[in-house]
């Protein structure tokens, strides 16, 4: 008989963790996206979370929702997906899986597809309703990107850092 440990997080926890914890690496004042993309053999490939690109200053840009096009982020805002996509560094993402934090608009979904990953695990769908996510979801489906909704454990899970 085993005597290992029989409350370790799944990998789906651990996963979505992660993609949680690089969220909150965003100085976003209003909204906090994190993204992990994983092998099929469970390998954290790449993170990342939503910013502006290098090089262009946290302070220097606006990080407002409200206002004229070039005063608000929108413009200027590179999504958690597109960064997890960019910062990888290996051959290929083909037939990995996405962990985010908040469903992918209709760009991040372009670019998820093109970069081959198959499964989308999504905590959040608060934007289900707008145009940008039900274009998303049409091309993913139409692309065979499968997506489905991390199922909460409300595990509490306490890291001191």
């Amino acid at each position: 008989m085993s005597d290992k440990r029989q409350d370790y997080i799944s990998w789906d926890e651990y996963f979505m963790g992660v993609a949680a914890l690089s969220a909150m690496r965003s100085k976003d004042p209003n909204t906090q996206v994190g993204a992990c993309i994983v092998s099929q053999d469970n390998k954290i490939l790449s993170m990342g979370y939503n910013g502006f690109p290098r090089g262009c200053s946290d302070d220097e840009f606006p990080w407002c929702r409200e206002g004229e096009p070039l005063e608000n982020k929108y413009f200027y805002s590179t999504h958690s997906e597109l960064n997890a996509i960019l910062n990888y560094r290996g051959a290929s993402l083909e037939g990995a899986k996405m962990y985010v934090t908040l469903f992918p608009c209709n760009e991040c979904a372009k670019a998820i597809i093109q970069a081959g990953i198959k499964t989308i695990v999504y905590d959040c769908d608060k934007y289900a309703d707008t145009p940008s996510v039900i274009a998303s979801k049409r091309m993913l489906k139409s692309a065979g990107v499968t997506f489905y909704r991390y199922e909460r454990t409300d595990r509490e899970v306490t890291i001191s850092l």
